[in-house]
């Protein structure tokens, strides 16, 4: 019998993924990761106190050993430290991304194999495929499009793919719902996660100013495209590419174009000078692929939930490449992810970083 660690927050999707591996005879663990308290945010969310007796519960249900290990002093220096790092460099974060990396598929792994288990398993909506021809794991969408979380995988490594299951892969959202009330959890109900696991409330803004009191972001200008003074801020953390909100009336529609973290200052335009086609993207992880010699096409996707273009992705270096689009994309965003799919597999990624 095959040992197999699940990584379960108390949610809906981990709950059924561990009750799917049981029923296919798997010796089944569970993990939890306690996460560090965010002050008066936390302890209901994914991770947090609540989430850690939905995730015990469950475990005793089905009859598993369950675990609750502390992560707390770990998350903070890869994911909350990066989380606040990027917003003071003027970069929009992606923290599920990082978790995945260093967290969930880096240190949880570890302590896996630790337990003599071959796999970790998650709730993700995605598969992972051994691709005997190119003697490569491949990663691909999951089943549910609307739910298909392969975007925020994209940095996992050949090894953490040979150690990954994803139970959920061939399931639909509602199909796993109707599982987990059929299994008889109580979690069959519970709404999903909200968009970052410590921010419970999604005020990012505040978080930061809470967790990172001692380093005061601190007020600027907003600019013009031509370089005038058009109006202030109170914190380049304020800011994304894209946003409307809180730059000012003008007499046409302006968005934030670019934040200059070395001045502290915001950048402003109207919708049209937000309509890009050129990137250049690092820290590049190859996923189903060797990294390419040559130029190829590709579909592209530069954030969660953006529609999926075409493009040319041309090798730079090792870790770099550049990403020309056919069309005009608006309001790419340095800080965030470009992933390049061919169908439902994907390709790679990595962290965009300019754009031009």
């Amino acid at each position: 019998m095959k040992k197999v660690v699940i990584a379960m927050s108390g949610g809906v999707d981990s709950s059924t993924a561990a009750c799917l591996l049981v029923k296919l005879g798997y010796e089944v663990i569970g993990l939890t990761m306690k996460l560090p308290n965010t002050g008066e945010l936390s302890d209901s969310g994914c991770c947090g106190v609540k989430g850690i007796d939905d995730a015990r519960a469950v475990a005793n249900k089905i009859g598993i050993p369950f675990y609750a290990l502390n992560y707390e002093k770990e998350f903070k220096e890869n994911v909350i430290n990066y989380f606040f790092n990027e917003y003071a460099n003027g970069r929009t974060p992606n923290p599920c991304i990082a978790c995945n990396k260093l967290m969930k598929f880096g240190s949880l792994l570890q302590k896996a194999l630790g337990l003599s288990a071959e796999f970790i398993a998650t709730g993700h909506y995605a598969k992972v495929e051994f691709d005997k021809s190119a003697n490569r794991y491949i990663l691909k969408k999951g089943k549910d499009i609307n739910k298909d979380q392969s975007y925020f995988l994209y940095a996992l490594t050949q090894e953490q793919l040979s150690r990954t299951l994803f139970p959920l892969g061939d399931y639909t959202k509602t199909e796993i719902r109707e599982l987990a009330k059929g299994f008889g959890l109580k979690v069959h109900d519970k709404p999903g996660s909200q968009e970052i696991c410590f921010i419970p409330d999604n005020d990012y803004r505040k978080f930061l100013r809470m967790w990172f009191s001692e380093k005061k972001f601190t007020p600027g200008k907003i600019l013009d495209e031509n370089g005038k003074v058009v109006g202030k801020h109170e914190g380049i953390d304020n800011f994304t590419i894209g946003q409307r909100k809180g730059i000012g009336a003008h007499s046409v529609p302006h968005y934030v174009l670019a934040i200059d973290s070395k001045n502290n200052s915001i950048i402003i335009g109207p919708d049209e000078k937000l309509y890009k086609n050129t990137v250049i993207v690092k820290e590049v992880n190859w996923v189903s692929i060797d990294k390419p010699d040559e130029p190829f096409v590709a579909k592209a996707r530069i954030r969660y939930k953006h529609t999926e273009s075409e493009a040319t992705i041309y090798p730079v270096s090792k870790d770099e490449i550049k990403i020309v689009f056919k069309e005009n994309q608006r309001a790419i965003t340095p800080g965030q992810a470009a992933v390049f799919y061919e169908a439902d597999k994907v390709l790679g990624g990595g962290v965009i970083d300019k754009v031009m």
